[in-house]
């Protein structure tokens, strides 16, 4: 494993255990060159998946897209990044579970709000905003009363 920090092709070790949901195993390394400590996860990946783009356009499904969009959203939040990750889990795990090789973005942005409505309401009206395009209040105001709505059935 490559160091982040200046590298190097050497890295050790130092600590191995499995995620808290079971679908991966968190390692913490140090870097002997430049004494750098990260974290990496390695998981098991079924299958390769594609993401088609509302263009067309193909690329290499990514998990961390998910994550970086999810923390942008949930910026300033009280949402851990293991509630994060969980919830990206869920997301690969049902996206593989389908069997699927080509996936529409839209369907991945639809389960990304999903997750984020359950995890944080104000993450998921940001992480909305920037992917229905919101252009005025209106549509603001039109998914707060969606959201009433389903509290209200709830």
């Amino acid at each position: 494993m490559r160091c982040p920090f200046c590298s190097s092709e050497e890295t050790q070790v130092k600590d191995s255990r499995p995620t808290e949901d079971q679908s991966a195993i968190r390692r913490r390394r140090v870097c002997p060159s430049c004494g750098g400590r990260f974290t990496t996860f390695e998981r098991v990946q079924l299958r390769d998946m594609i993401v088609v783009k509302s263009d067309g356009q193909r690329q290499n499904f990514d998990r961390e897209k998910i994550i970086k969009s999810m923390q942008v959203a949930l910026n300033k939040r009280l949402v851990g990044t293991d509630q994060v990750e969980k919830a990206v889990s869920g997301i690969v795990r049902q996206l593989e579970g389908e069997g699927e090789n080509e996936i529409p973005s839209k369907h991945i942005g639809e389960m990304v709000m999903k997750a984020l409505a359950q995890l944080d309401l104000v993450g998921f009206i940001r992480y909305a905003s920037v992917y229905k395009d919101f252009r005025n209040v209106k549509d603001f105001t039109e998914l707060l009363g969606d959201i009433e709505v389903k509290e209200k059935d709830e």
